[in-house]
């Protein structure tokens, strides 16, 4: 097991609200200072606690009361925690309290670039580096690798730069390595965003020690590789999927985070809009049938099915899936990965499936003929089908499944509704102001579009809460279709998409128009909903 396995991060109150009235009353009845908000924060003080140990012990020193040293503490009742910090600075301790709020804002102010300032103080420990063969890691030997990777200061920056990411709500951590540099990314809000550069030499160590804790191959340079990592984080499981592949000057790793409690089980917070919900409840109340969704890699589609089949959840029904991967546990759900090298595929595993006596089955991707068949004889032997397909939009999966080797008049039999979407950013709402419409937004768009805005655009300027970028969070652009009597018909006859696309009518709500209604409430940019549905839509006036 990974040290970050057995040694949890531990919280660092990142939630809002009040502290726990039995804490507090427990702290006052020992006479100890309780912070309503953060005070004043010496370096000095900080400087006597290493930023791992500050988040393992979930306290911050901020300043001096005589020759003793004042700490805010989560929990200002662990007398273990209190000792230990003791012996850590050598000095007495004033243990304080703090609301979670400010709490928060004290891990951040004092040790808010913790990783970056472990990556630079580890420049200069040799112990670490290899400078000789820097530039030719084929020299490096494993067993170098796995002793440098052993380093507790190297254990604690990896630790450090997935507790960052995870404060800092990203999905995925990248680690490119170059020529000359070694470069971390940590991709929030679906944009990619750079952070201090660890040093060049830390390269085998570093990518070795993320190795180590997925239960990868170490000595193995020259192939992809997947693993898998879990730890705890304020009291919460966060998965972490790990994937490798060598590049021309080293592996490259990509760590994407999944955590559940910040996944939106439900359909309001996707931002779907009140009449997409109503045609996808209608959809989902169905006995039996197939109901796919579409869009590329990356674009929400199991986060909605999820939503979907919480919705639908009720104990006197069994509803099974089949993921690759299993992405996220949700209760009362019978789930299942796919394991190809045991010979568990989609197919093998729905053919499984049906054997189970199941009311709702979700299979994670529809990638191939024999998939395709299985879900569609499903669905007319009385069960509900919920899949995702790889489509531009939700009218085009209807060929994609003639095109595996669906008849079209079994696809018409079995479809009851599709959908399609995209992610963009939302606007963060504590520095979201209105400004004008610029001119090089204006000529991008419908002049029907324009009148929805009346001549003004909200945008996010930027501040501490989103990062300065902002934005803060995501959201869906939908459309969704459900299949009307002609529908069913032009399907059963193999008609051509464009003949499709008539019979939808003028009502139906394209996902860029769903989209600009979004950008017109402020709900996020215009330039978020081109950027995002730009392959779909080419709207003209």
């Amino acid at each position: 097991m990974s040290r970050i396995e057995s040694e949890p991060i531990h919280a660092n109150g990142v939630t809002s609200g009040d502290a726990p009235p039995t804490l507090r009353a427990r702290c006052d009845a020992l006479g100890i200072t309780w912070l309503e908000k953060p005070p004043e924060i010496a370096e000095d003080a900080v400087a006597l606690l290493d930023a791992d140990v500050a988040v393992r012990l979930r306290a911050v020193p901020f300043g001096f009361d005589g020759r003793r040293l004042s700490i805010a503490m989560a929990d200002p009742t662990d007398l273990a925690s209190v000792d230990e910090l003791a012996a850590m600075t050598g000095r007495a301790i004033r243990r304080v309290g703090a609301e979670q709020a400010a709490f928060a804002d004290m891990m951040r102010l004092a040790y808010g670039t913790t990783a970056a300032r472990m990556a630079q103080s580890l420049a200069d420990e040799s112990g670490l580096a290899a400078p000789e063969v820097e530039h030719n890691l084929d020299a490096i030997d494993a067993e170098d690798v796995h002793r440098m990777a052993e380093q507790p200061t190297l254990i604690n920056l990896v630790n450090l730069l997935l507790l960052e990411a995870i404060q800092s709500r990203a999905s995925d951590v990248h680690i490119e390595p170059f020529e000359s540099d070694l470069r971390v990314k940590y991709r929030i809000d679906g944009v990619l965003v750079s952070q201090p550069q660890p040093p060049k030499h830390l390269q085998a160590a570093l990518i070795g020690r993320v190795k180590i804790m997925a239960n990868m191959n170490i000595a193995e340079r020259y192939v992809p590789q997947d693993g898998h990592i879990t730890l705890r984080f304020e009291g919460r499981k966060v998965d972490i999927r790990v994937s490798t592949v060598p590049t021309l000057y080293g592996e490259s790793v990509v760590m994407r985070l999944l955590d559940k409690s910040s996944l939106p089980l439900d359909l309001v917070s996707l931002g779907m809009s009140e009449t997409h919900r109503g045609l996808i409840d209608r959809m989902i109340a169905k006995p039996h049938g197939l109901v796919l969704v579409t869009g590329p890699t990356g674009s929400g589609k199991t986060t909605s099915l999820y939503a979907a089949l919480s919705k639908l959840y009720d104990p006197r029904k069994k509803i099974i899936t089949i993921e690759d991967p299993v992405e996220y546990e949700l209760e009362g759900i019978n789930q299942i990965p796919v394991n190809p090298k045991r010979g568990l595929t989609f197919a093998t595993g729905l053919r499984a499936i049906l054997r189970q006596d199941p009311d709702v089955i979700f299979v994670g991707e529809i990638r191939d003929a024999e998939t395709v068949d299985i879900a569609i004889r499903s669905a007319l032997t009385g069960h509900l089908i919920f899949s995702t397909l790889h489509t531009n939009d939700a009218i085009s999966s209807v060929g994609r499944m003639v095109d595996m080797g669906a008849e079209p008049f079994l696809v018409a039999s079995v479809i009851e509704g599709l959908m399609a979407q995209r992610l963009g950013r939302r606007v963060c709402r504590k520095c979201a102001v209105r400004k004008p419409m610029p001119e090089e937004t204006a000529v991008r768009l419908t002049e029907r579009e324009r009148t929805q805005f009346g001549g003004e655009v909200t945008v996010g300027e930027g501040c501490e809460e989103c990062g300065r970028s902002g934005f803060r969070g995501r959201m869906g652009f939908f459309e969704v279709i459900r299949i009307s009597s002609a529908l069913r018909t032009a399907i059963a006859e193999n008609r051509p998409v464009i003949e499709l696309r008539r019979i939808l009518g003028p009502d139906f709500v394209t996902m860029r128009a769903d989209g600009i209604q979004k950008a017109a409430l402020g709900l996020t940019t215009v330039e978020e909903v081109l950027r995002a549905t730009q392959d779909v839509d080419d709207a003209t006036d």
